[in-house]
């Protein structure tokens, strides 16, 4: 009688221990369904964005929060023991620092909206190229010391391990020789911020678009569309060329006309063509240069030298094909022709020179 009762017990106290496990799951529902997306409309509406952030990079952590409980407080009704409670204890621990872990690594998501925020209060500007850096800082901190304080409460000596590894750290630095370098070189270009991201450079190694850098390396897309990854060792270390620290973009180019073209026609051009430049709203007018240059075998040749405001390659090409056009006009209003190359051979015939010319139609010089 004595052994039919225990077994009920035993039956009723997993019932017990069931029902709690599922009443957590049951809050877990209530709490994601409704309790939260309540809070994160709230805050939402009242447009505090660093808090929206947090509270949806806690947001999966916060459910297992609800699970852990649930079997911590079931544990005890099951009429056999699975752990001891100090394992118990152990494991629970563990679980909560993991998921806080996992929260703070969410988090750093929000750190280019904790900079944007920081620079709108302080009027600070932070460079962008810095914001993935410090992200991966921030995750590779939150993963160090949460598998240090886990293995700490599991008994594992941590400062022991780093003791180990600081007598190992001369054979570990030559045989991290590279990495460490790449590491040195990406804080160099952090801190002299030769390029952000979304700058065009170009160095020996590659041309193309920046898309990314972390501590091993610089990311680039090409205009091929490729992605180049370049270490920042090789990177830090080559003349880079940023060319979108442009503040305005250069044309220059010599026009060549005919010889026969009269000197009071060129002088007319010349003019005309400098107070189009000087005129036209797109070029920058503090360097502007037409001129009637020099002799050339074929040509009497023009040149010119002026800047766009604009250093958007496609506006650029438009503003210079529309320069183009017009000089196109002040030519044919003058009635001056744009030279081709020609050539002139003299033969010999009975004793007299025949001179005949050839004219080879080729792209005018410019």
């Amino acid at each position: 009688m004595f052994d039919l009762l225990l077994t009920v017990d035993q039956w009723k106290n997993t019932g017990i221990a069931i029902g709690i496990f599922v009443i957590f799951l049951g809050l877990r529902k209530l709490f994601t369904t409704y309790l939260f997306k309540f809070i994160i409309g709230f805050v939402k509406n009242k447009k505090i964005d660093i808090v929206t952030n947090i509270l949806e990079a806690f947001e999966k952590p916060l459910r297992w929060v609800f699970v852990i409980i649930g079997i911590q407080l079931a544990l005890p009704y099951l009429p056999f023991e699975l752990l001891s409670l100090e394992v118990e204890r152990q494991i629970v621990r563990s679980s909560f620092v993991a998921l806080a872990a996992w929260g703070f690594y969410n988090m750093a998501d929000s750190t280019s909206l904790f900079f944007s925020t920081f620079s709108k209060n302080f009027d600070f500007q932070v460079d962008r190229i810095i914001i993935p850096f410090v992200e991966k800082i921030i995750r590779t901190i939150v993963i160090v010391l949460s598998v240090s304080i886990i293995a700490e409460e599991w008994g594992f000596n941590v400062n022991g391990f780093v003791a180990g590894l600081g007598l190992g750290g001369l054979a570990f630095a030559l045989a991290a020789r590279e990495t460490l370098a790449n590491l040195f070189g990406g804080v160099v270009i952090i801190t002299e911020k030769p390029f952000t991201i979304g700058d065009w450079i170009k160095t020996p190694s590659v041309e193309g678009v920046v898309e990314d850098i972390t501590f091993r390396s610089t990311k680039i897309r090409t205009f091929a569309q490729a992605l180049v990854t370049v270490p920042n060792s090789t990177l830090s270390n080559e003349p880079i060329i940023n060319w979108a620290k442009m503040g305005k973009r250069q044309i220059a180019f010599h026009l060549g006309v005919t010889y026969d073209t009269p000197k009071a026609k060129l002088e007319k051009v010349v003019k005309e063509i400098k107070e189009m430049l000087i005129d036209h709203p797109d070029i920058h007018n503090e360097v502007i240069f037409v001129n009637f240059d020099r002799f050339n075998d074929s040509s009497l040749d023009l040149y010119l030298y002026f800047f766009t405001n604009t250093t958007v390659f496609g506006d650029y090409l438009n503003v210079k094909e529309d320069i183009n056009f017009r000089i196109m006009g002040i030519l044919e209003k003058e009635q001056v022709e744009i030279a081709f190359p020609t050539r002139t051979l003299v033969i010999q015939k009975d004793g007299q020179p025949v001179k005949e010319q050839e004219e080879f139609f080729e792209r005018a010089r410019g």
